[in-house]
């Protein structure tokens, strides 16, 4: 491969006005949603020159000096970008191919770039560490509800072993034919409420269902809860605000399970939220994992009357805001599935139930649709 060195030489010649210059050709973005925010003369590079101003107050969340390097080097690149393009009319060949591999260079650079800043400027929620309580429960639909309830359930629990989290299920409630009522797990890991807090709302499931003999197509329902489980600094409970009660659990689980008092109930006695498990034949074991319920019942309260005031009006909700809005379609004749809240279509539904790639593609994409939200909040208060 040629040296980079007669490039940048013929570069410099070309900003000295030493040759004449061509307009530019245009150069396609990979990325129109951060193209459109660093838009020029946007609000995004308005934040940025203000931000340069001695008495301009950043937001504390903000590390300053490295926010104004990123910005600086941005602006570099930008120029370097608007220099390069300008040799693609140059009549050597070799000069027009060293500018495309160093435009397809800069083109990378500026995306970490803007990446960088973006993230920078994102305040950090402080549950996005935390570990969290997953609740799935059967909604419109009777059986095949109960059936596609079971189905999610299992996906969130093969998507905790492809991201490499711990998964402990606390209850599992079954329907007479394998389907699901209700369930709730405990999952542990890095970042798991960053990943997995827009999963909150309610799944739309189109399909023919098994049980279905004339062929007709149903829609059913199913509500995933995502609580995030607080620390004991976040949340203190005093001992005697709760009522803890044992019972015989019911259902399955063996002779020794229903002879024992081995289900515990939790009454949370000044609000009235009551937690209970069954799920083990240990008291001991049922009591912790009834706690952990409550707390995570309990801290997301809190956290959602703190969301209603703070983010109101975006259009993804975090945690359990959403519990009563249709969030997502599983249309198995189409073999698609959409998030209505970014509009966007994944095609191979039974891949999209293993819980791997494409699942994690539409969590990552939600994401970055939150981050932008949040950037954009940022930018328009400072502006």
């Amino acid at each position: 491969m040629r040296s980079l060195l007669p490039f940048r030489a013929v570069r410099c010649l070309w900003a000295g006005g030493a040759l004449v210059r061509a307009p530019s050709r245009p150069v396609s973005s990979g990325n129109l949603q951060l193209e459109e925010l660093f838009a020029s003369g946007g609000a995004m590079r308005s934040f940025l020159e203000r931000l340069e101003k001695p008495r301009f107050q950043a937001p504390s969340w903000v590390q300053g000096p490295e926010l104004a390097m990123a910005t600086q080097r941005l602006r570099e690149k930008e120029r370097e970008l608007q220099e390069t393009e300008q040799l693609l009319e140059d009549e050597n060949e070799d000069i027009r191919k060293l500018a495309e591999n160093e435009i397809i260079s800069c083109q990378k650079e500026l995306t970490k770039l803007k990446q960088k800043i973006i993230l920078l400027l994102i305040p950090s929620e402080e549950t996005d560490e935390n570990d969290l309580i997953l609740e799935l429960t059967a909604g419109v639909g009777g059986q095949e509800a109960m059936l596609f309830t079971s189905e999610m359930f299992d996906m969130y629990q093969r998507y905790a072993t492809y991201k490499k989290w711990h998964f402990e299920v606390l209850e599992y409630f079954p329907s007479e034919i394998g389907g699901l009522r209700h369930a709730s797990a405990s999952i542990g890991g890095s970042e798991v409420y960053r990943h997995m807090k827009f999963e909150g709302g309610v799944h739309r499931v189109q399909r023919v269902p098994k049980t279905e003999k004339q062929g007709r197509m149903h829609t059913s329902t199913m509500t995933v809860a995502v609580l995030p489980q607080p620390s004991e600094i976040n949340l203190v409970i005093s001992p005697k605000d709760l009522r803890i009660e044992t019972k015989r659990a019911s259902g399955a689980g063996g002779q020794h399970v229903n002879t024992t008092d081995s289900a515990v109930r939790i009454v949370h006695l000044p609000t009235g939220v009551a937690t209970e498990c069954q799920q083990e034949r240990s008291q001991i074991k049922n009591k912790e994992m009834a706690m952990k319920k409550l707390r995570a019942k309990l801290y997301g309260m809190q956290l959602e009357e703190e969301n209603n005031k703070r983010y109101n009006a975006r259009k993804i909700q975090i945690g359990t805001k959403g519990r009563s809005e249709k969030i997502r379609t599983y249309n198995f004749p189409q073999n698609r599935v959409t998030d209505h809240r970014i509009s966007k279509s994944l095609y191979d539904i039974q891949s999209f139930m293993l819980g791997e790639y494409l699942l994690d593609e539409l969590v990552q994409s939600l994401k970055e649709y939150a981050d932008y939200e949040s950037v954009t909040e940022v930018i328009s208060e400072k502006c």
